[in-house]
Protein backbone atom coordinates (compact mmCIF):
# COMPACT_ATOMS: atom_id res chain seq x y z
CA UNK A 1 0.00 0.00 0.00
CA UNK A 2 3.32 2.69 1.11
CA UNK A 3 4.55 1.61 -2.69
CA UNK A 4 1.35 2.04 -4.09
CA UNK A 5 0.42 5.71 -2.81
CA UNK A 6 3.73 6.84 -3.64
CA UNK A 7 3.19 5.95 -7.14
CA UNK A 8 0.02 7.75 -7.13
CA UNK A 9 2.17 10.61 -5.71
CA UNK A 10 4.52 10.02 -8.87
CA UNK A 11 1.77 9.95 -11.05
CA UNK A 12 -0.21 12.81 -9.79
CA UNK A 13 3.12 15.01 -10.63
CA UNK A 14 3.01 13.59 -14.31
CA UNK A 15 -0.20 14.51 -15.22
CA UNK A 16 -0.15 17.31 -12.53
CA UNK A 17 -1.75 20.01 -15.48
CA UNK A 18 -4.04 17.10 -16.51
CA UNK A 19 -7.56 15.55 -15.89
CA UNK A 20 -7.27 13.02 -12.86
CA UNK A 21 -8.48 9.56 -13.44
CA UNK A 22 -8.33 8.22 -10.20
CA UNK A 23 -10.11 4.68 -10.86
CA UNK A 24 -7.40 4.07 -14.05
CA UNK A 25 -4.83 5.19 -11.84
CA UNK A 26 -5.80 2.70 -8.84
CA UNK A 27 -6.55 -0.37 -11.42
CA UNK A 28 -2.67 -0.02 -12.91
CA UNK A 29 -1.45 0.03 -8.94
CA UNK A 30 -3.67 -3.19 -8.58
CA UNK A 31 -5.78 -1.27 -6.26
CA UNK A 32 -9.29 0.22 -5.96
CA UNK A 33 -10.24 3.99 -6.31
CA UNK A 34 -11.87 3.26 -2.89
CA UNK A 35 -9.13 2.45 -0.80
CA UNK A 36 -6.81 4.36 -2.43
CA UNK A 37 -8.52 7.64 -1.58
CA UNK A 38 -9.30 6.59 1.99
CA UNK A 39 -6.09 5.47 2.93
CA UNK A 40 -4.43 8.79 0.63
CA UNK A 41 -6.82 10.87 2.80
CA UNK A 42 -5.96 9.23 6.33
CA UNK A 43 -2.53 9.09 5.89
CA UNK A 44 -1.86 12.50 4.56
CA UNK A 45 -4.68 14.41 6.17
CA UNK A 46 -6.12 15.81 2.99
CA UNK A 47 -8.14 14.27 0.45
CA UNK A 48 -6.61 13.29 -2.55
CA UNK A 49 -8.50 16.10 -4.77
CA UNK A 50 -7.01 18.89 -2.06
CA UNK A 51 -3.60 17.39 -2.62
CA UNK A 52 -3.82 17.75 -6.19
CA UNK A 53 -4.82 21.73 -6.19
CA UNK A 54 -2.71 22.44 -3.73
CA UNK A 55 0.42 20.86 -5.84
CA UNK A 56 -1.40 22.74 -8.98
CA UNK A 57 -1.36 26.19 -7.79
CA UNK A 58 2.30 25.33 -6.17
CA UNK A 59 3.39 25.06 -10.17
CA UNK A 60 1.14 27.34 -11.06
CA UNK A 61 2.31 30.13 -8.38
CA UNK A 62 5.95 29.50 -9.53
CA UNK A 63 4.57 30.71 -13.42
CA UNK A 64 3.09 33.72 -12.08
CA UNK A 65 6.09 35.18 -10.45
CA UNK A 66 8.20 34.46 -13.32
CA UNK A 67 6.53 36.09 -15.12
CA UNK A 68 6.38 34.78 -18.75
CA UNK A 69 3.07 33.77 -19.82
CA UNK A 70 -0.46 35.97 -19.44
CA UNK A 71 -2.46 34.52 -16.57
CA UNK A 72 -5.03 33.16 -18.33
CA UNK A 73 -2.39 30.81 -20.46
CA UNK A 74 -1.59 29.82 -17.10
CA UNK A 75 -4.77 29.47 -16.37
CA UNK A 76 -5.66 27.31 -18.50
CA UNK A 77 -2.30 25.48 -18.88
CA UNK A 78 -3.37 24.15 -15.41
CA UNK A 79 -7.08 22.91 -16.55
CA UNK A 80 -8.93 26.43 -15.32
CA UNK A 81 -11.19 27.33 -18.38
CA UNK A 82 -11.21 31.53 -17.35
CA UNK A 83 -8.44 33.33 -15.37
CA UNK A 84 -11.63 33.92 -12.84
CA UNK A 85 -12.10 30.00 -11.94
CA UNK A 86 -8.05 29.80 -11.69
CA UNK A 87 -8.25 33.17 -9.52
CA UNK A 88 -10.26 31.87 -6.81
CA UNK A 89 -8.37 28.45 -6.34
CA UNK A 90 -5.33 30.57 -6.57
CA UNK A 91 -6.72 32.16 -3.45
CA UNK A 92 -7.90 29.26 -1.74
CA UNK A 93 -4.13 28.11 -1.66
CA UNK A 94 -1.67 31.23 -1.07
CA UNK A 95 -4.47 33.79 -0.26
CA UNK A 96 -3.75 36.13 -2.30
CA UNK A 97 -4.85 37.16 -6.05
CA UNK A 98 -2.13 35.60 -9.25
CA UNK A 99 -1.82 39.61 -10.46
CA UNK A 100 -1.31 40.66 -6.46
CA UNK A 101 1.51 38.10 -6.49
CA UNK A 102 3.00 38.61 -9.53
CA UNK A 103 3.26 42.47 -8.41
CA UNK A 104 4.82 41.20 -5.40
CA UNK A 105 6.22 37.88 -5.51
CA UNK A 106 4.06 36.73 -2.75
CA UNK A 107 2.67 35.69 -0.31
CA UNK A 108 3.12 32.33 -1.70
CA UNK A 109 2.01 28.91 0.28
CA UNK A 110 3.88 25.49 -0.95
CA UNK A 111 2.70 22.05 -0.92
CA UNK A 112 5.45 20.21 -0.80
CA UNK A 113 5.15 16.63 -2.94
CA UNK A 114 4.52 14.02 -0.29
CA UNK A 115 6.60 10.69 0.27
CA UNK A 116 4.84 7.77 2.50
CA UNK A 117 7.04 6.12 4.76
CA UNK A 118 5.83 2.91 6.92
CA UNK A 119 7.09 3.12 10.66
CA UNK A 120 6.90 -0.05 12.09
CA UNK A 121 6.17 0.97 15.70
CA UNK A 122 4.66 -2.59 17.31
CA UNK A 123 3.93 -1.35 20.32
CA UNK A 124 0.18 -1.48 20.70
CA UNK A 125 -0.97 -4.83 19.48
CA UNK A 126 -4.45 -4.57 17.55
CA UNK A 127 -7.06 -7.54 18.57
CA UNK A 128 -8.15 -7.77 15.25
CA UNK A 129 -10.33 -10.95 13.82
CA UNK A 130 -11.62 -12.10 10.05
CA UNK A 131 -14.87 -12.78 9.22
CA UNK A 132 -16.88 -13.98 6.45
CA UNK A 133 -20.46 -13.07 6.43
CA UNK A 134 -23.06 -13.84 4.13
CA UNK A 135 -25.37 -10.84 3.15
CA UNK A 136 -27.58 -9.52 5.73
CA UNK A 137 -29.49 -6.42 6.57
CA UNK A 138 -28.76 -3.26 8.61
CA UNK A 139 -32.06 -1.62 9.79
CA UNK A 140 -32.74 1.27 11.99
CA UNK A 141 -33.23 5.18 12.24
CA UNK A 142 -31.01 7.29 9.76
CA UNK A 143 -30.07 10.74 9.34
CA UNK A 144 -27.56 12.84 6.81
CA UNK A 145 -24.83 13.90 8.93
CA UNK A 146 -21.38 15.67 9.03
CA UNK A 147 -18.26 13.36 9.52
CA UNK A 148 -16.81 14.80 12.30
CA UNK A 149 -12.89 12.96 12.86
CA UNK A 150 -12.55 13.93 16.39
CA UNK A 151 -14.73 14.09 19.51
CA UNK A 152 -18.14 13.72 20.08
CA UNK A 153 -20.64 13.94 17.10
CA UNK A 154 -23.85 16.23 17.90
CA UNK A 155 -25.64 15.50 15.27
CA UNK A 156 -25.43 11.73 16.05
CA UNK A 157 -26.30 12.90 19.69
CA UNK A 158 -29.47 14.50 18.41
CA UNK A 159 -30.89 11.54 16.30
CA UNK A 160 -30.28 8.62 19.50
CA UNK A 161 -31.23 11.32 22.08
CA UNK A 162 -34.83 11.76 20.23
CA UNK A 163 -35.82 8.26 20.22
CA UNK A 164 -38.05 7.29 23.16
CA UNK A 165 -36.59 4.37 25.03
CA UNK A 166 -39.33 1.43 23.82
CA UNK A 167 -37.55 2.25 20.04
CA UNK A 168 -34.47 1.59 21.61
CA UNK A 169 -36.07 -1.75 23.00
CA UNK A 170 -37.74 -2.42 19.60
CA UNK A 171 -34.71 -2.25 17.80
CA UNK A 172 -32.51 -4.84 19.91
CA UNK A 173 -35.52 -7.44 19.75
CA UNK A 174 -34.94 -7.22 15.82
CA UNK A 175 -31.06 -7.85 16.17
CA UNK A 176 -30.80 -12.02 15.22
CA UNK A 177 -27.47 -11.70 13.05
CA UNK A 178 -23.92 -10.54 13.70
CA UNK A 179 -23.03 -8.04 14.70
CA UNK A 180 -25.31 -7.84 17.29
CA UNK A 181 -27.04 -5.78 19.77
CA UNK A 182 -27.77 -1.50 18.65
CA UNK A 183 -25.09 -0.53 15.76
CA UNK A 184 -23.30 2.60 14.84
CA UNK A 185 -23.64 2.49 11.36
CA UNK A 186 -21.87 4.80 8.88
CA UNK A 187 -22.95 4.57 5.00
CA UNK A 188 -22.80 6.60 1.52
CA UNK A 189 -18.98 7.77 2.62
CA UNK A 190 -17.05 10.47 0.94
CA UNK A 191 -14.60 8.23 -0.37
CA UNK A 192 -12.04 10.98 0.42
CA UNK A 193 -13.32 11.05 4.52
CA UNK A 194 -13.29 14.90 3.88
CA UNK A 195 -14.11 16.45 7.53
CA UNK A 196 -17.54 17.64 7.36
CA UNK A 197 -18.74 15.70 4.44
CA UNK A 198 -22.08 14.11 4.46
CA UNK A 199 -22.78 10.84 5.56
CA UNK A 200 -25.69 8.05 6.21
CA UNK A 201 -25.55 7.58 9.85
CA UNK A 202 -28.10 4.37 10.93
CA UNK A 203 -28.96 3.90 14.66
CA UNK A 204 -29.68 0.10 14.27
CA UNK A 205 -29.61 -4.03 14.20
CA UNK A 206 -28.61 -6.38 12.09
CA UNK A 207 -30.95 -8.88 10.61
CA UNK A 208 -30.89 -12.05 8.19
CA UNK A 209 -31.60 -11.37 4.88
CA UNK A 210 -34.75 -13.09 4.77
CA UNK A 211 -36.22 -11.27 8.00
CA UNK A 212 -38.83 -8.48 6.99
CA UNK A 213 -37.40 -4.92 7.52
CA UNK A 214 -40.31 -2.84 8.93
CA UNK A 215 -41.48 0.17 6.79
CA UNK A 216 -40.96 2.73 9.27
CA UNK A 217 -37.19 1.89 9.64
CA UNK A 218 -34.21 2.66 7.07
CA UNK A 219 -33.03 -0.73 5.36
CA UNK A 220 -29.42 -1.17 3.67
CA UNK A 221 -28.66 -4.75 2.17
CA UNK A 222 -25.09 -5.73 3.02
CA UNK A 223 -23.95 -8.30 0.23
CA UNK A 224 -21.91 -11.45 1.42
CA UNK A 225 -18.03 -10.44 1.89
CA UNK A 226 -15.12 -10.78 4.29
CA UNK A 227 -15.00 -8.19 7.32
CA UNK A 228 -11.85 -6.98 9.46
CA UNK A 229 -13.05 -6.75 13.07
CA UNK A 230 -10.89 -4.38 15.53
CA UNK A 231 -11.89 -4.85 19.33
CA UNK A 232 -10.83 -1.55 21.11
CA UNK A 233 -11.53 -0.75 25.15
CA UNK A 234 -10.80 2.19 26.78
CA UNK A 235 -12.69 6.45 27.03
CA UNK A 236 -15.23 6.82 24.69
CA UNK A 237 -14.99 7.82 21.51
CA UNK A 238 -11.51 9.13 21.83
CA UNK A 239 -10.01 5.27 21.81
CA UNK A 240 -12.77 4.54 19.15
CA UNK A 241 -11.42 7.43 17.05
CA UNK A 242 -7.79 6.24 17.42
CA UNK A 243 -8.56 2.69 16.43
CA UNK A 244 -10.36 4.24 13.11
CA UNK A 245 -6.82 6.37 12.39
CA UNK A 246 -4.74 3.39 13.11
CA UNK A 247 -6.31 0.43 11.14
CA UNK A 248 -4.75 3.24 7.99
CA UNK A 249 -1.62 3.90 9.26
CA UNK A 250 -0.50 0.47 11.09
CA UNK A 251 -3.14 -2.52 9.89
CA UNK A 252 -4.00 -1.91 6.15
CA UNK A 253 -0.03 -0.97 5.20
CA UNK A 254 0.94 -4.34 7.02
CA UNK A 255 -1.69 -6.52 5.92
CA UNK A 256 -2.72 -8.14 2.51
CA UNK A 257 -6.38 -6.44 3.09
CA UNK A 258 -7.86 -3.34 1.73
CA UNK A 259 -11.43 -1.57 1.97
CA UNK A 260 -14.43 -2.59 0.28
CA UNK A 261 -17.64 -0.03 -0.43
CA UNK A 262 -20.31 -1.12 2.04
CA UNK A 263 -20.98 0.85 5.32
CA UNK A 264 -18.66 0.71 8.71
CA UNK A 265 -20.22 -0.60 11.53
CA UNK A 266 -19.39 -0.07 15.66
CA UNK A 267 -21.00 -2.54 17.57
CA UNK A 268 -20.89 -0.98 21.65
CA UNK A 269 -20.04 -4.48 23.75
CA UNK A 270 -19.87 -2.81 27.24
CA UNK A 271 -19.81 0.32 28.26
CA UNK A 272 -20.07 2.56 31.73
CA UNK A 273 -22.93 3.98 32.76
CA UNK A 274 -21.97 7.63 31.68
CA UNK A 275 -20.33 6.32 28.25
CA UNK A 276 -16.99 7.84 29.39
CA UNK A 277 -15.36 4.30 28.58
CA UNK A 278 -16.61 1.51 26.59
CA UNK A 279 -15.35 -1.74 24.47
CA UNK A 280 -15.96 -1.74 21.34
CA UNK A 281 -16.05 -3.50 17.63
CA UNK A 282 -15.13 -1.89 14.81
CA UNK A 283 -16.61 -3.95 11.82
CA UNK A 284 -14.90 -2.75 8.63
CA UNK A 285 -15.55 -4.27 5.09
CA UNK A 286 -12.29 -5.81 3.53
CA UNK A 287 -11.60 -7.85 0.25
CA UNK A 288 -7.73 -9.24 -0.45
CA UNK A 289 -5.11 -7.60 -2.31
Amino acid sequence: MISALNRLVDLVEEHLTEELDVNALAKKLGTTEYHLRRMFSSLAGMPLSEYVRRRRMTVAAAAVVRGEDDLLSIAVRHGYGSTEAFGRAFRAVHGANPGDVRRDGGPLRTQPQIRFRLTVEGSIPMDTRIVDRPAFRLVGHAARVPLIHQGINPHIQHLIAALPPEEHARLKSLSNTEPTGLLQISDDVDPDATEGSALTYVHGVAVSRDTPAPDDLHTIEVPAGMWAVFRIAGPYPQALQQAWAATATEWFPSNPWRLRPSPSIVSIVERADDFSTATCELWLPVEPT
